[in-house]
């Protein structure tokens, strides 16, 4: 495979360009190429140890987009007028927990690791579970899996803005209620999978009024 040829103009470009758009022009959608190109991003992007603890559902429906409304407080606007809109969902304890069936699956059937690798790997990934991270909760499990969801949706939003297409992370919702709603309506198991966080993809309606504020680079960098 080649190594990419990116200017880094480009991508800091394109960095400067992202802002969390608040609406979107309606008139305009997002291609069918363009959508899968961003969805790619999150599909090949990195989780710790490999175990992608993710999905995501895209809502095009807009009777279904009508049912977020109400659960999900910052979101009507860029469910009114976003080109795609997008649900992040991380595993939970049954299915990321050291010994669970999803986890020897990914072993085994995707990443196909002979036998005294997965017993190797399995250690490893005990011991960090138990004793590196102390993830010894229901919510600590989740919580770390929805860390590894948060990488697949940087991703996203910047292949996106390197695209030219607009997006806005969303974290304005009620969780129990929203799960809730994904349960009886969206088909979501629950048990295994819970909300992270919502993304709205599509055109700027307008230019943002403000330019972009940071703190500055050496508040955030320190070399050693």
């Amino acid at each position: 495979m080649s190594t990419p040829n990116i200017a880094k103009e480009d991508i800091l470009n394109a960095f400067n360009f992202r802002h969390a758009t608040k609406e979107f022009d309606a008139t305009k959608t997002i291609s069918d190429d363009d959508m899968k190109f961003i969805l790619e991003a999150a599909h090949l992007s990195p989780s710790s140890f490999g175990f992608e603890p993710w999905h995501f559902i895209v809502v095009q429906d807009k009777k279904l987009r009508e049912l977020l409304k109400p659960v999900a407080w910052g979101a009507p606007l860029k469910l009114d007028t976003a080109s795609h809109f997008i649900l992040g969902l991380s595993m939970k304890a049954p299915m990321v927990k050291h010994d669970s069936e999803y986890i020897m699956h990914m072993m085994k059937d995707v990443k196909q690791l002979p036998a005294e690798v997965i017993e190797l790997y399995s250690k490893f990934y005990r011991e960090f579970q138990e004793r590196d991270f102390d993830l010894d909760t229901d919510k600590k499990l989740f919580d770390w899996s929805a860390k590894q969801t948060y990488i697949a949706l940087g991703n996203m939003m910047t292949a996106a803005a390197l695209t030219g297409i607009d997006s806005c992370p969303i974290e304005g919702f009620h969780q129990e209620k929203a799960e809730a709603l994904l349960k009886e309506k969206f088909g979501v198991d629950t048990d295994k999978y819970g909300l992270s966080f919502m993304t709205a993809f599509g055109y700027r309606k307008a230019d943002p009024e403000f330019g972009k504020t940071r703190r500055d680079f050496d508040d955030i960098v320190t070399w050693k």
